[in-house]
């Protein structure tokens, strides 16, 4: 069984659509990265997961549940992290470790009193009096010290410094070196992405569009560089494996999904040119040649 299933899963607030025909899988144990510009749903599909909507259509199964029908079942058995996640600010950090505590019977306090000590957390102080870092510290705290069988990251080090980030994902993968956590992650740094997923689910327009081993990634898509008067983008995209082309200027930048050589070959044929360049991308680069707005 599937840790999680979206089958056919769509969500519109009011006339806005932020996700159609949405289906994809996450297995137990692996790690899946979530990319898409702002807006673009990776919060709502988040929130399908933890139940704090319910999808317009389709299906969200979390441990073949209904999220929304079994949410205590569901919910002890996950770890969440957003970046607007909120404590209460009238807590004292050692209160709200003893709240959680309370609510989850597995609690593992040996485990929660060693992140106290790696994070250096105030246990006598207020959460209103916590920088930033140190309030994601303890939501992070919080949402793996009961050892969850899902852990849900939405964002969560956004506005940390490389310093803080670095070692709150240092604590999530070591979460799933120990106990094989699935872990679904949204995040914009593309480099946190690579260092800790294996798959990638990008979401644009509403829909999935990239669903892949960040290997297969890095090996099978590559950048074409078209001279402008070897053919246009329109042509480009009805080209089998173009993923998206755009007027770059001095070139069409076009994305393919297929390796340097092999597009290479295919692009010379089809053109009848031998002067096109196809080179390796970058995630971050790949990222933002596929959601580009003239894209």
């Amino acid at each position: 069984m599937a840790v999680l299933e979206f089958k056919n899963v769509a969500r519109s607030f009011g006339d806005t659509r932020v996700l159609a025909n949405l289906e994809f899988a996450v297995e137990e144990g692996e790690v899946v990265g979530l990319l898409g510009r702002n807006g673009a749903g990776k919060t709502t599909l988040i929130n399908l997961v933890m139940g704090m909507l319910a999808p317009d259509a389709g299906q969200v199964r979390v441990f073949g549940q209904d999220p929304r029908e079994n949410p205590v079942a569901v919910r002890k058995r996950i770890g969440y992290v957003a970046e607007d996640q909120e404590l209460p600010p009238f807590l004292r950090v050692g209160q709200v470790l003893g709240l959680y505590r309370e609510l989850y019977p597995d609690w593992d306090q040996a485990a929660a009193d060693e992140l106290v000590d790696r994070f250096e957390l105030p246990v006598g102080r207020k959460v209103s009096d916590l920088s930033r870092g140190q309030a994601r510290q303890v939501a992070l705290l919080c949402a793996v010290s009961h050892r969850p069988e899902l852990l849900i990251l939405d964002e969560p080090a956004g506005g940390l410094d490389p310093a803080a980030r670095r070692q709150f994902l240092e604590t999530s993968i070591r979460l799933l070196n120990e106990t094989g956590t699935t872990i679904l992650f949204s995040s914009h740094h593309m480099g946190d992405v690579e260092r800790m997923a294996s798959r990638l689910v990008m979401i644009h327009e509403t829909e999935k569009w990239i669903d892949s081993a960040l290997d297969d990634i890095r090996d099978g898509y590559c950048l074409a560089l078209v001279p402008r008067d070897a053919s246009t983008t329109d042509d480009l995209l009805g080209m089998e494996g173009c993923l998206c082309a755009r007027d770059r200027g001095p070139a069409l930048h076009a994305v393919f999904a297929a390796g340097t050589e092999a597009c290479r070959m295919s692009l010379a044929r089809e053109l009848g040119r031998d002067d096109v360049q196809c080179r390796p991308l970058p995630l971050e680069e790949m990222f933002i040649e596929l959601v580009g707005r003239d894209a």
